[in-house]
């Protein structure tokens, strides 16, 4: 039996959560969202939890009960929560703002990047003072969401536009994200 699979998920107060021809409904404070079970998946509520079985016991089914479980608990938590992933931009000259309902971002290409997210995530950017901490980080850039999916490829999109290099260490960075630096010509000369 699947160790994941089989825990359960407890409901906080102010979500709904609604089973219809094996399609989870979630409702709560922050939004709302569905998903499709498989076939031979199906989900249960029982006291203010819900429960993910599955009907059969193939090493495919095994596999894909964990996984349904997960992601009907990040919709619970996304929709009561909410989700948020941040990026931090190193690099002297490199700025990020937000215009409206875009991101505008100026990573040393001779035009500017414009970055237009769906509707349902949020874009926040903070410019920070340069050279604190001696690392050159110009702005925090923030992605918000309910659906955690959805928020980590936008996230990831986004950082594909300019990865952090290795010689300086420029470019955009996940904040738990460390950069392992080279030595350029000079260090090799050096030796």
């Amino acid at each position: 039996m699947s160790r994941i699979g089989r825990m359960p998920i407890p409901i906080p107060k102010g979500v709904e959560v609604q089973i219809n021809n094996n399609i989870v409904s979630v409702k709560g404070p922050k939004g709302s969202l569905s998903r499709a079970l498989l076939d031979n998946i199906s989900a249960r509520e029982e006291d203010g939890t819900l429960y993910i079985e599955r009907a059969e016991d193939t090493k495919q089914l095994r596999s894909l009960h964990g996984l349904s479980r997960t992601l009907v608990a990040n919709m619970v938590t996304g929709v009561s929560e909410g989700f948020t992933k941040t990026l931090h931009l190193h690099g002297i000259g490199y700025r990020a703002q937000v215009q409206g309902d875009r991101l505008v971002l100026g990573l040393g290409f001779s035009h500017d990047v414009f970055v237009i997210p769906p509707k349902s995530i949020t874009i926040t950017a903070d410019s920070v003072s340069p050279n604190m901490d001696n690392s050159y980080r110009t702005a925090i850039i923030t992605f918000s969401g309910i659906d955690k999916e959805l928020v980590g490829q936008v996230t990831a999109k986004v950082r594909e536009l300019k990865k952090p290099e290795p010689y300086k260490g420029k470019g955009l960075r996940y904040n738990f994200e460390t950069v392992i630096r080279k030595a350029g010509k000079a260090g090799k000369a050096g030796k």
